[in-house]
């Protein structure tokens, strides 16, 4: 299994519309991606405007399968406006 952690900078002020935009997309993913076994958004208790991702793929194939698709593609488009900054990505292997 992979595990990503997406750290995301978003707009304070924006907050709302990112998270509008966010957990529609994730509502695609959870229907769609029978290879996506988490795909969960957090957000920061001590640092303002950071949110996580948490998400966990059974393999690399899902994980690409789930980057490739349009309504994820749509989707960071829609919530680029509300960012603050570059996600930093971090790419774990499960431990088993």
């Amino acid at each position: 299994m992979i595990g990503v952690v997406a750290k995301l900078f978003v707009q304070e002020a924006k907050a709302a519309e990112f998270e509008k935009i966010f957990l529609d997309m994730a509502a695609q993913v959870k229907a769609n991606e029978p290879g996506c076994l988490m795909y969960t958004l957090t957000k920061s208790r001590t640092e303002p405007g950071v949110y996580k991702v948490l998400e966990l793929y059974v393999d690399a194939d899902a994980l690409k399968h789930h980057g490739g698709t349009d309504y994820f593609k749509a989707g960071g488009a829609a919530m680029g406006p509300t960012m603050a900054g570059r996600p930093e990505i971090e790419y774990l292997d499960a431990v088993e």
